[in-house]
């Protein structure tokens, strides 16, 4: 996989286009803005559309309204695709002739994972709400493109399924936002001498509050020690417990 900056990532999410096949209610277009932006992606193309621009559009999109308001509006499916050289149109429906079938996360792999899809124009296509694509829509396009999901119940409404390709997509470049949220990675991993000084503690404690039997030391240390190996404690965390360790001691003394 290669790996891109965030203004390249922008770069080839740029030269994706999600395409909507005469949306019936505003609302999903205002909520399929959303999860383009939530992923990075801009461009929307609408194709006949009932209703837009709509204040439900807007009110759904929920601040990605610079995508609703830079949206393109055409007339028919083939007007909408004529730049790109690549087309898949997603469908949950099987279909009389076989299609070649990409998966989303093979889509994007395809093209958005790979050097070379930065020069190429690509176009996802998405059905309406209610009949998805047609068959003669469905010859514009190179794939047909499935999301795999619980094969009893495979019907997505239009946003969740823009949403799941966006996401594959988005991951595809290799972009990752790391989580601000927390103290993680403030301090240092404990050493392994802090880790033996602090088994040295678990086990002087356990023993002074009348946990361990003599017979039992050995095995009863051996899995506490898997414990915390697991854990990898840093040195806050390991001032915590040790600090709870003199407590439970000066305790059981009083």
């Amino acid at each position: 996989m290669f790996y891109f900056s965030s203004v390249s990532v922008n770069l080839v999410l740029s030269h994706i286009k999600i395409v909507l096949m005469e949306t019936s209610h505003p609302g999903n277009i205002g909520a399929v803005a959303r999860a383009m932006k939530n992923m990075a992606m801009s461009n929307l193309r609408l194709v006949s559309p009932k209703i837009f621009p709509s204040a439900d559009a807007t009110s759904r999109a929920s601040g990605a309204n610079d995508i609703l308001s830079k949206a393109e509006i055409y007339d028919s499916l083939s007007d909408a695709i004529a730049d790109c050289q690549i087309v898949l149109g997603a469908s949950a429906r099987d279909r009389t002739i076989s299609w070649p079938e990409l998966t989303a996360r093979e889509c994007a792999e395809k093209y958005a994972g790979l050097e070379g899809a930065l020069t190429t124009k690509v176009a996802i296509v998405f059905g309406r709400e209610n009949s998805g694509l047609k068959n003669h829509e469905l010859d514009l396009c190179h794939y047909l493109l499935r999301i795999p999901c619980n094969s009893d119940y495979s019907s997505l409404n239009l946003a969740a399924a823009v949403q799941v390709v966006s996401y594959e997509l988005f991951i595809a470049t290799g972009q990752r936002e790391e989580s601000t949220i927390g103290d993680k990675d403030a301090d240092p991993l404990a050493s392994q001498k802090q880790m033996d000084l602090f088994y040295q503690h678990l086990q002087q404690t356990i023993a002074d509050i009348g946990f361990l039997h003599a017979d039992k030391t050995q095995s009863v240390m051996r899995r506490l020690r898997r414990i915390f190996n697991r854990i990898e404690l840093d040195t806050k965390e390991l001032d915590i417990l040790r600090g709870i360790f003199r407590y439970s001691q000066n305790h059981n003394k009083k």
